[in-house]
């Protein structure tokens, strides 16, 4: 059994459910990794997380695999092509924020040493799990550390970065593990 999420009205897809049971909620620790998980993320806001792993490739393709150093330079042609890429979400407003997110990411490992440590420096591990009985109800949208990173991140700068952006991005990377009781992932 798993999640009740990767099973659309029409059935199991089978993008989301590969991405169920081999990444959501697996630790990340990679910053390009982590850099990729937040953009995608971001570019989900208003749209299907479906819709996105099916553009994930040319997302990769279009942002240089996520490297955040490269990503970080692209200039106005770069926006120009991102724009003109009908592969990926062609939203100004979410591209900008990706390319300066990048800029914003590489100030932070410095900092940190990595993306990872200051995550790490934030949010407890090992990551948190719902409790036995709970149902998909009980998924939180977001929760007090999905606020308190939300608000250090936009306040360094980061866009497409809100509390339910950031929670979704936490259950992505393993930072909170909402697997619930009865999927094959549950590790409560």
């Amino acid at each position: 059994m798993r999640c009740w999420w990767p099973d659309g009205l029409r059935g199991a897809d089978p993008l989301m459910v590969a991405y169920h049971d081999e990444e959501w909620g697996v630790p990340v620790s990679d910053d390009r990794a982590l850099f990729e998980r937040l953009a995608l993320e971001g570019f989900q806001a208003g749209l299907s997380w479906a819709t996105i792993l099916r553009k994930r490739g040319a997302f990769r393709l279009a942002f240089a695999d996520f490297a955040p150093e490269v990503v970080a330079a692209f200039g106005e042609a770069d926006r120009e092509r991102l724009l003109a890429d009908a592969g990926i979400v062609r939203n100004r407003a979410k591209i900008d924020a990706t390319i300066d997110n990048a800029a914003i990411l590489l100030t932070l490992a410095e900092e940190h040493g990595s993306f990872d440590a200051y995550l790490a420096a934030r949010l407890p591990r090992p990551a948190p799990t719902l409790k036995h009985g709970s149902g998909s109800q009980d998924v939180p949208a977001t929760t007090p550390e999905s606020d308190s990173l939300s608000t250090d991140l936009r306040k360094r700068g980061f866009r497409f970065a809100g509390s339910t952006i950031v929670y979704s991005f936490m259950q992505s990377v393993g930072l909170v593990d909402d697997h619930l009781p009865g999927c094959f992932r549950y590790l409560g």
